[in-house]
Parts: structure tokens; sequence; C-alpha cells
């Protein structure tokens, strides 16, 4: 095993003589646990998932990761008040997060008067969350938080990425068939437009961004690899973004510069393989401390 992208885990190989010849093939469920739906593996993927979108099970964790830090970032709003939301009838969606009255909520275990009007606050700051976020709030496919930031920065509002078709997602970097099928599939769900719809009813105003126009790191790909010591790999990341560039997790033939930091692994090496351009974290810094003086001039 090794890491991929410095996250997740890749199998590099199989120890086939760790062996003992007792090992047996598991079945894959054929209904989810929970609603007993019907259950399936789309091609391509590993893993097999209920297909009921009114399972019980998928509604918990999908409004789990919409209330999360890094998504609406509802504070005050965990598992076991989710839970409790969910066993009283009080919310059936997202929306229903925000037509939640105090009175109702009062009722809730362990929901005091201060810890109410702290979670009604919390709900409310959510309305005006950057754009990127809601995308990855609302749990697309192959949307992550990365690709959230890349499509809000290029289409800037969600009407506009709404009505991208296929083509048009896939001519953006980092966009690849699964992604804009997923996309494309999202926003042709007449279910999933009718609570994009609620949640702008309930007052959900995500921040629009600017589409990005260039800069003078546009069309250049960044990889970051090692432990970097001037920059947290965050904050280096957002900088080339800044200047227009794009930062990704993985070395290609697509990548311009991998900047290599302290125990650089198996991404060096690719970089090299490939005849990339690798700085090291000074040169690197050398590099935006010259675009910062053209900029000025």
């Amino acid at each position: 095993m090794e890491r991929a992208g410095d996250v997740i885990p890749d199998v590099v190989r199989v120890l086939t003589d760790k062996r003992s010849g007792d090992e047996r093939t598991l079945p894959l469920p054929v209904s989810c646990p929970v609603c007993s739906g019907p259950v399936s593996r789309l091609e391509g993927e590993v893993v097999p998932r209920c297909q009921n979108s009114s399972c019980p099970a998928r509604l918990r964790e999908s409004l789990k990761h919409f209330v999360a830090r890094r998504a609406m970032d509802i504070d005050g709003l965990g598992q076991r008040t989710i839970d409790q939301l969910l066993e009283r009838g009080l919310i059936q969606d997202f929306a229903g997060l925000y037509r939640l009255s105090r009175e109702e909520l009062l009722v809730c275990e362990r929901m005091g008067e201060k810890s109410t009007d702290k979670l009604l606050a919390a709900i409310a700051a959510s309305k005006e969350r950057p754009l990127a976020r809601f995308l990855f709030a609302l749990g697309i496919r192959n949307v992550g938080e990365h690709l959230a930031k890349l499509l809000a920065a290029q289409f800037g509002t969600l009407a506009e990425l709404a009505l991208a078709n296929r083509d048009q997602l896939l001519a953006l970097h980092e966009v690849g068939p699964q992604v804009a099928d997923s996309v494309v599939d999202f926003f042709a769900n007449e279910r999933n437009m009718q609570l994009l719809a609620e949640l702008q009813n309930a007052g959900v105003r995500p921040q629009t961004g600017e589409k990005r126009s260039g800069g003078p790191l546009t069309g250049k790909t960044f990889v970051f690899t090692g432990s970097l010591e001037i920059f947290k790999r965050k904050e280096a990341q957002q900088l080339v973004e800044g200047f227009g560039g794009r930062a990704s997790g993985s070395v290609s033939k697509k990548t311009d510069y991998l900047v290599a930091g302290r125990d650089a692994g198996s991404k060096l090496d690719r970089a090299n393989e490939l005849g990339v351009t690798v700085l090291s974290e000074e040169e690197f810094q050398q590099l935006l401390a010259g675009i910062d003086n053209d900029e000025q001039d």
C-alpha cells in the first residue's frame, strides 16, 4: 500500500505468497441493510450503493455531509440532533433545516434555549456560504471539495453550472467523463432541481464567485509533494490558483511544475520520468516573487 495523492490508500501489488489457500470470495450485497432497497455497483466503481433515494440511511449521511464544517458549516447540528430531527419527522431533506422553528428544536433532547438559539443562528448564517462550499455540500457524485472550487471558479453561478453540457464540462482541466456525467445527471434530475428551488425559497443564496479570467499562471499546472517548510500545502495551492494556475494532486504529462519539499517520494520519481520541471520550495517562492514584482510594475 502507498498513499495516492498524499491521502488515498492505493494498492500497489497483491502479496499472493502470503495467502494460505483458505481465502474465499465474499458476495456483494443485493439489498440495502437499512431500507431493503436494491443495491447496485456502477461500472468502473468498487462500492455497491443503495439506489433508493428515500433510504433513511442515505438521507442521514447526506445531511451529515451537508452541515459539515467544510460544507455549509452549521455548528451545533451533530449526528445526535440530526437523528432526532429525522425520527420526529421534522426534516425530510436539506431544505427542511431552514424551516425549523425554535419550538420544534426545543422539544429535542439536550436542546436548551441557549443551544437552540445558537443553532438557529448557525443555520441562518449558512444561507450565504460561498458557491464552492454549497456545491460540495450538495454531495454531487464524484465532485469533492477541490472540484467544487474549480466549478465555482469557472461558472461563477449555480444557474450557469446547471446549464452546462457535457462538452463544456469536459473542456475543463481535471474534469473527466465521470465527473461531467455526474454533474449533468444531477441537474437533469427533477427531484434535485426541486430541492434547489426549495432551498432558494428558504432563503439559501450561495455567494457567487467571480469567473476565473486568467492570470500569469493561467494554463500552468502545479503539483506539491513532500513536507513543505516555507508554505503550508493548502496555502501554496491557493497562491497558484490565485494567479490563475491549477493545483493538482497527481503528476501527469499535463503537469508543468512539481514543487518538491523534504522527503519527496513517488511523485518526484514520476516527474523525473516525464520530464516535468521540478522546483524546490525556495525556487517556487522566487517564481511567485517575480510575478508579484511584474504585477507591481
